[in-house]
């Protein structure tokens, strides 16, 4: 935000500017010019010198960053030869066998014998 002491000096040299018939209208118009130069500032949207030093070192310091971002970029691609390829490791085939009984049977087999005695 603007320092209201400097609205205000800008107040008094714009009143002091004036042509001596409308100073002599006395505070009044001072008073409204200090309103409109108020309204008119905010309105701009101003940063203070101290938070504009602030973010142009930040962006100095994001600047030298990504300065060394990109050398490190450059010095990794500038390393890979080729681009890599997928490989699919060769693996033993395991042949599927069906889940089937040890003895199968049909309706024109006579079941198997069993050792119940």
């Amino acid at each position: 935000m603007i320092d209201p002491k400097k609205i205000e000096q800008i107040a008094r040299q714009v009143h002091e500017s004036m042509p001596k018939g409308i100073r002599d209208f006395g505070g009044d118009v001072e008073k409204k010019i200090r309103q409109v130069l108020q309204s008119q500032l905010t309105r701009l949207d101003l940063v203070n010198r101290e938070e504009f030093d602030v973010q142009t070192q930040v962006l100095l310091r994001t600047r030298e960053k990504l300065a060394l971002l990109e050398q490190r970029l450059e010095a990794l691609e500038s390393r890979q030869v080729t681009p890599p390829t997928a490989v699919i490791p060769e693996t033993s085939v395991i042949p599927e066998t069906p889940a089937a009984p040890s003895v199968i049977v049909t309706p024109d087999t006579p079941p198997a014998p069993t050792d119940k005695l």
